[in-house]
């Protein structure tokens, strides 16, 4: 089965919203304008029930099929915030807004869940109800939490979770996806050495929290190196260092290092917490200062579930004829909230030869588009099938 001959007439239509969201892009829960036109999108279509303010500034439609003999409930996530970055692509249609951009393809996977949703709305040619899902804040801000928080697979008795993602680098339509442990749990660490600031010229009357911090920053990477079972994933990356002085004459009195630990699981992701703060105090005492750690526990590990990741699979090769093994992903995703409290699955789909993902040249590739539209239509018509219509 092929991409759906619906998509391809649609995909202009879907170009279009796709592309309007990308010259509007609005950060976090920030997603005034993109739920509004999301909401709106949802009445024209005809959806049985739109609700907005779920999760803040999230959307939900419900579309009902024919029948609902199967009391069947199936949810189907995009994401629909952009990232602080100036656009650097110079398209006709770049974002309108300095500092913000849709680096991620947010834009690319709403309009298709928008396309998926105006077909079933049109056909309603399953046996069940579909729960389409608009989700802010995937940026680092948590929307699935709190969209999950507020109640939504109660409320709506969604059964089963499916989201998507698009994948620089990939042939455009072509599909890869992997069982368990898929995108990592994403952690940060913010970590304050205090000593004894004072003239550079006069060290021994310091306690030199530059030298204590640099220490630090190259013991973090034993974590890695020499605590973690080399056969476990685990990074830790110390991103940010930032002195309480910036003369060059003055040994400061704090520095403050910034970072993050990503981990395929809760063991790791315990063990580096834990040395962190071992590390940190041990080389603060050794130079006779004092280290202070925060650790923060961002997204979990998002895992996909056995069954229907391999329905996810069987879906993506009767569209696209294939669908490899995708590769691990230490890089963060808050549908992880969701895969917690529903089983589903999270696939990626090609966006072909472009930019990477949160790069200021990347851009969504609208070619995608039929390829994304009926990989969601088609999870519903098969997972529901309609009496009349089984395969």
């Amino acid at each position: 089965m092929p991409v759906k001959n619906r998509f391809a007439e649609l995909q202009s239509e879907v170009t279009a919203w796709r592309r309007d969201i990308h010259e509007n892009p609005e950060i976090l829960f920030e997603t005034h304008r993109t739920s509004a036109l999301v909401a709106e999108k949802l009445k024209e279509f005809g959806c049985d029930e739109i609700v907005t303010g779920i999760g803040r500034t999230g959307v939900v439609g419900v579309i009902k099929g024919k029948s609902d003999n199967s009391g069947k409930v199936i949810g189907l996530r995009a994401d629909m915030d952009a990232l602080p970055i100036h656009e650097q692509t110079g398209l006709d249609y770049a974002s309108k807004t300095d500092g913000a951009m849709h680096a991620c393809g947010h834009d690319g996977h709403t309009a298709m869940l928008l396309g998926a949703a105006k077909y079933l709305s049109e056909t309603r040619n399953f046996d069940g109800t579909v729960v389409v899902i608009f989700q802010p804040a995937e940026e680092g801000g948590g929307g699935g939490k709190e969209m999950c928080d507020d109640g939504m697979m109660d409320r709506w008795n969604i059964q089963e979770v499916y989201g998507m993602h698009n994948w620089p680098g990939r042939p455009v339509g072509s599909f890869a996806i992997r069982p368990g442990a898929f995108f990592a749990a994403t952690d940060q660490f913010d970590i304050t050495f205090e000593g004894r600031g004072g003239h550079a010229a006069k060290p021994q009357e310091t306690i030199d929290t530059t030298v204590m911090s640099a220490q630090a920053v190259l013991a973090l990477q034993t974590i890695a190196s020499r605590n973690a079972d080399p056969v476990h994933q685990i990074v830790v990356s110390v991103t940010s260092f930032e002195t309480s002085s910036k003369a060059f004459n003055v040994i400061p009195q704090s520095v403050q290092i910034k970072g993050t630990v990503r981990t395929m699981s809760g063991e790791m992701r315990d063990l580096a917490e834990k040395r962190i703060n071992e590390i940190c105090d041990g080389i603060a005492a050794t130079f006779g200062g004092t280290a202070a750690v925060t650790y923060h526990r961002g997204y979990p590990v998002m895992v996909n579930h056995d069954e229907q990741t391999e329905f996810a699979a069987k879906v993506a090769r009767d569209i696209s004829g294939g669908c490899d093994d995708a590769p691990l992903v230490m890089g963060g995703e808050d549908f992880a909230f969701m895969l917690e409290e529903r089983p589903g699955a999270y696939i990626l789909v090609g966006n072909g030869d472009t930019a990477a993902v949160h790069h200021p040249e990347y851009n969504f590739n609208d070619e995608a588009i039929p390829a994304g539209c009926s990989w969601w239509a088609e999870i519903v018509e098969q997972r529901m099938p309609a009496a009349w219509s089984l395969r």
